[in-house]
């Protein structure tokens, strides 16, 4: 009889509140969240695709697969839906049929980073079953092409990490070399947590106990520093970190103004539905995430000024928050439009961090579309608005990576140049890698053969220095 009781609540509402009893890996509470939410909603996609996750990380293959699979019944083409279906096959074992839905997935969605890794971790798991079979080719031009994908490689941040599975012994040696500095930005206060862990490894008699409960000590810190740098990954592929440090900083400072200037009840909702709106579209919710935010966007056009003193801002940032669900909602034309909108706004009320943010997504969506030449233009007038080290480093990738895909070689290699100096200014290996990678591609274009190879080797440094198996083969 529960079963069939209509939850009091709202479907967005459950799936907000799935998603961070998710990040926070309290997965039981989750799953009651994901249930309730497909009661209001038999049968939503995006759902099915959390829940599966959910099943999952609790070690349910089983009702994991049958959501993923639940997913796909009405949209054969959802690129959510295989690449769940293709990890949870890969879990369980079934490392062939996994790599049938990863290259499924990666034939619809070419740009998505996550794909061409699946392909790569379920042929090393291949190989390591069966042995290397002689008929297994490497196409140089498409493996190589993994390392950076024009459309989405900014917002996935380049995380070419291939995960080992799970009864492969873990390995001090194994372990990717990470810049402190950018993980200390993404893991914040839990930064000293994971340090602390690492410490533990260290004492081998401890490492070699057990509880009571017979758990051995070495499992439980390798889980909590697996979770860690879990959690790390996922900031990193929401969004690049100069990205949200500077929202951040913008948000305190509105905040400290806008408690001067407007009731806190006001600031305190607008603050907590921009939260939901960035949560539901980081966990897979696009659909509500736009809705959410056009929601927003009608309510504070009634409010008075008073209420809303950064009113402009605000409507600038919400556009661009249903650009870019319009975007992962595969309605690129519309999250144009969207982005321009926030752009003429930014530039209209003298905003110069939303104009970068804006010339940013513009970008973006053009890349996705095949405009490249367009997403050049956006992205290099942005050039003088970037912030850091890092944020100049992935412009000029992006832009050279462009140039690349458009046959122009030379530019391609002076801005891959250019990534390369801002990437060793930041200390950041994973940008040295992809640079130093499309510079030896132009190299290669343009028949310096001899710099090519001196490029390639230093690439194949880079990639050893972070343990990037997948791009260490490609390299080769």
């Amino acid at each position: 009889e529960e079963e069939d009781t209509v939850p009091a609540g709202t479907f967005p509402g459950f799936m907000t509140e799935g998603t961070l009893l998710c990040r926070r890996a309290e997965y039981e509470k989750a799953l009651a969240c994901f249930n309730n939410a497909l009661k209001l909603r038999e049968g939503d996609k995006y759902c099915l695709v959390a829940r599966s996750k959910c099943y999952l990380k609790l070690g349910d293959t089983e009702n994991s697969l049958k959501d993923a699979e639940a997913s796909l019944q009405i949209d054969k083409t959802f690129s959510k839906g295989l690449y769940q279906k293709a990890e949870t096959l890969y879990t369980m074992g079934d490392f062939e049929f996994a790599l049938v839905f990863y290259h499924r997935g990666y034939r619809l969605r070419p740009e998505l980073q996550k794909f061409r890794l699946g392909i790569a971790k379920s042929e090393e798991a291949i190989v390591n079953s069966v042995g290397s079979p002689s008929s297994v080719k490497l196409e140089n031009k498409e493996d190589l092409r993994f390392i950076s994908r024009q459309a989405e490689s900014r917002k996935a941040n380049q995380k070419l990490q291939i995960k080992l599975p799970k009864d492969q012994k873990w390995t001090r040696k194994q372990k990717p070399v990470k810049n402190p500095k950018t993980e200390r930005q993404l893991l914040g206060e839990l930064y000293a947590d994971k340090a602390y862990l690492e410490k533990l490894l260290t004492d081998k008699d401890l490492m070699e106990s057990s509880t009571k409960q017979g758990v051995k000590v070495a499992d439980m810190v390798l889980n909590g520093i697996s979770y860690l740098e879990t959690r790390s990954e996922f900031w990193q592929q929401q969004k690049p970190i100069y990205a949200r440090v500077r929202e951040r900083k913008l948000r305190q400072q509105r905040w400290i103004r806008d408690k001067k200037r407007k009731p806190a009840e006001a600031a305190r909702y607008i603050e907590k539905t921009m939260e939901d709106i960035d949560l539901l579209l980081s966990g897979d919710s696009p659909e509500e995430s736009w809705k959410k935010a056009e929601r927003l966007l009608k309510t504070i056009q009634k409010w008075s000024d008073d209420e809303v003193p950064n009113r402009n801002e605000l409507i600038g940032r919400l556009h661009s928050c249903i650009g870019n669900a319009q975007l992962e909602m595969g309605q690129a034309e519309a999250a144009l439009q969207s982005h321009q909108i926030d752009l003429e706004s930014a530039r209209r009320n003298e905003l110069p961090d939303a104009v970068s943010r804006a010339l940013d997504n513009i970008g973006r969506v053009y890349a996705r579309i095949g405009k490249l030449q367009q997403a050049i233009d956006a992205w290099e007038e942005k050039i003088p608005m970037a912030k850091s080290s890092l944020e100049r480093s992935w412009l000029f990738h992006e832009i050279g990576r462009c140039y690349f895909e458009l046959n122009k070689v030379e530019p391609a290699r002076n801005y891959g140049q250019k990534s390369l100096q801002a990437a060793e200014e930041a200390g950041d290996v994973e940008c040295q890698l992809a640079a130093t990678v499309l510079m030896a591609q132009a190299q290669v274009k343009l028949k310096a053969y001899r710099s090519a190879i001196l490029s390639f080797e230093k690439a194949l440094e880079k990639a050893r220095l972070i343990h990037n198996r997948a791009a260490q083969k490609a390299i080769i």
